[in-house]
Formats: C-alpha cells, structure tokens, sequence
C-alpha cells in the first residue's frame, strides 16, 4: 500500500467520480488534500467528510490562469507546500467530426487540454523550488484507441499524452516526475452515463465496468515514493480493454 504521509495533493475535478475517489484515498493514506473543482458546494461537503485539518476546498476553473494561482496559493497557504499535482478534472462530448460544434469543441480543448498544461506550468515552478514533485495526468484509452463519435474528446487527450510526455524530460532534471494513466470505461457520471450499457463491457477481459477506486490506487502509487524512479510511465487501467475482446464464439473445451 503506497504511503502518501507528509505529502500535499492538489486534485482537480475533484468534489465527485474519479477525483473525488483520489482524495479520499490519498487523505486515507495520510496526503493533504487540496479540492479544487468548479463545483463549490460539492467540494465543500466533501472537504468536511474529509475533515478540514486534512483538506481544503478551492475554486478552480482550469481553463482559466489566475485561478490556477489562486489556488496554488490557498494550497501553500494551508499546508506549505503542494507536491503532487493530479490533473484529473476532464469534460466530454459526444458527436461526428461532421456535427461537433466548433465551440463545444474549443470547450473541450480548453479542459482537456489548456486546463492540464495550466496546471503543470504552475506547480511545476514551485515543485521545482521544493527540488521534487510528482505530477500524474489521468489521460485516457481514448488517446490511441478512440471510439466513434469521440473526435473532439479523443484529440485532446491525444495532445494530452504528447503534452505529457514532453514534460518527463523537461521537469525530470528539477526532481519532478511525469506518469500518465489511461483509465478505460469507469463508472462516473462522466465515464459511464445512463447511454452506456452495462453489456458494452462483457466481452472486455475482465468482463467488467472499472471503478473510480481503482484509478485512484494507481494514483496514489504513481504519486508515492514507491514510484520514485517511475517518471513517463504510461499505466492502463482499463480491464484489458484495449488488448481486445473475448470471443463468444470460442469454446473453452
């Protein structure tokens, strides 16, 4: 079980689904917690559920710059320091190349995308300040293996994982590591909608819907000490989904 005692979070999206299943978790294993979401009175509840001498509520819309240094400073403010960044906050639409409005789309681009590199630019500078820092972008299977109708959501995490992967030798020199994880289908509100049918993941491997607790445990190693010499790591999470799918028509006599 990776030990997260002395450490400070920072989890964006994080007053519900997979964020809010990180913030439990890391404060279970002894993190700071800083909920940053746009969701104020959400974030709140969860932060007294928490308890408030183990986290914090921020607002923070990530598309947007100052936000980011407000919540950077509420964070070093109540706790010191912030050494782990998780950019989980994500928004999705669904549509054909041909019938996605170009304004949903920038939205998505300015979450997805704009939102994570916001973050890394501002942690960064102050994790490198501390001369470590663990930063763990929740990237998607939908970055290499996209479903139909997911162009706008696909594309940004695509951008996401280059993104990524151009920060690991950038920040390794400061003492600060870059991992991404690659959940599959996850039953959030986001993850698995009422449109989703359970059955879509029968014949995946594990013959299953992943749940938010087990993002949030590869999480919580990838920010731990025991993936101190993890750095551009890419780890799935998603059932096998993306090796392929059982056949039904296979007999296993």
């Amino acid at each position: 079980m990776s030990d997260l005692t002395g450490k400070v979070a920072l989890i964006t999206g994080a007053s519900r689904g997979q964020g809010e299943a990180e913030a439990r978790l890391f404060v279970e294993r002894g993190a700071k917690v800083v909920v940053a979401d746009i969701l104020d009175d959400d974030a709140q509840k969860l932060v007294a559920d928490l308890g408030v001498n183990n986290a914090i509520a921020v607002h923070l819309d990530v598309s947007k710059p100052e936000e980011w240094k407000q919540a950077l400073a509420a964070g070093i403010e109540a706790f010191g320091f912030i050494d782990i960044l998780v950019n989980n906050a994500g928004t999705y639409i669904q549509g054909s190349i041909t019938d996605t409005d170009v304004d949903g789309y920038r939205k998505v681009i300015e979450v997805n995308q704009i939102g994570v590199f916001l973050g890394m630019q501002n942690l960064a500078a102050h994790m490198a300040e501390l001369g470590r820092g663990s930063i763990v972008n929740i990237v998607s299977v939908s970055s290499f293996a996209p479903l139909d109708l997911t162009a706008a959501y696909a594309s940004t995490k695509s951008a996401l994982l280059g993104m990524s992967k151009a920060a690991v030798g950038e920040l390794g020199p400061k003492g600060i590591r870059v991992n991404m994880i690659h959940p599959g289908g996850v039953a959030t509100e986001m993850g698995a909608p009422a449109r989703v049918v359970p059955a879509a993941y029968d014949q995946a491997p594990l013959g299953r819907i992943g749940q938010p607790r087990e993002i949030a445990t590869v999480a919580a190693f990838l920010a731990s000490d025991d993936a101190s010499y993890c750095s551009g790591a890419e780890i799935l999470v998603d059932g096998g989904w993306t090796v392929g799918t059982r056949n039904p028509w296979a007999s296993e006599g």
